[in-house]
């Protein structure tokens, strides 16, 4: 699934400041307005790999979840089961 470049840049954020209190707009970081931080502020290039980071999970969630569906058939279909039939007991 595909995110705005606010929920990134919000995501980011909070995963490299989790105490951090904030405002920003247009998803610019040179817009962050910080409320509470402790410590310093991430750099942009800090957010920037954070959001790559953010990025490259949610591909692996989907080849995850993805790999569990294909063994999940292929369980199915070893035991002369299909998703049609689980559908047909409520499954």
């Amino acid at each position: 699934m595909q995110f705005s470049d606010s929920v990134y840049l919000d995501w980011a954020i909070q995963s490299l400041r989790p105490n951090a209190e904030y405002t920003f707009n247009d998803a610019d970081y040179q817009t962050v307005n910080w409320l509470i931080l402790e410590g310093k502020a991430p750099t942009q290039a800090e957010i920037d790999v954070a959001i790559e980071q953010i990025k490259a999970d949610e591909a692996q969630a989907e080849l995850d979840k993805a790999a569990k569906k294909a063994a999940a058939e292929a369980k199915l279909a070893a035991l002369g089961l299909t998703a049609d039939d689980l559908k047909a007991l409520g499954l």
